[in-house]
């Protein structure tokens, strides 16, 4: 099994430059920042991506998120925050334990988080809904 340097950070086995703790939650400075105050706010709990998470641990995460954001807003005042969550490598995701970038936005800083996004629409919208509601029905605790 490879070591989760998240974890590791969590240990305190591994050096960050940590910002906020609680119980359930850590947030620390991302050490390749899109802008000044990149933040990752990250479940002290390993868990891989949002489906093996359980909803108090993102509950927690999101508090987290939204006091980091707030501080952020003050220490910095940015003119705008994007928050930004990847699952798996399709996704984006290069470490595997989930976490929650809070990254502060200013007019004209240049960062792009995506191309200009494509609408596709292979399916019917009313389709993909109806099986997504099929499965929520389904298993209502998912």
């Amino acid at each position: 099994m490879t070591t989760c340097v998240f974890c590791e950070i969590v240990a305190r086995r591994q050096p960050a430059e940590v910002v906020y703790e609680d119980e359930r939650t850590m947030a620390f400075m991302d050490i390749h920042p899109a802008n000044p105050g990149h933040t990752l706010v990250i479940p002290k709990r390993h868990a891989a991506t949002i489906f093996e998470i359980d909803e108090e641990d993102a509950a927690a995460v999101m508090r987290t998120a939204v006091r980091v954001a707030r501080a952020i807003r003050r220490a910095l005042a940015p003119e705008g925050l994007n928050l930004v969550q990847s699952n798996g490598r399709a996704a984006g995701q290069e470490i595997f334990h989930l976490h929650v970038h809070v990254i502060p936005r200013w007019v004209g800083d240049g960062l792009r988080l995506a191309r200009p996004p494509v609408v596709r629409r292979d399916r019917p919208l009313a389709e993909v809904a109806a099986e997504i509601r099929r499965a929520l029905e389904a298993a209502p605790g998912i």
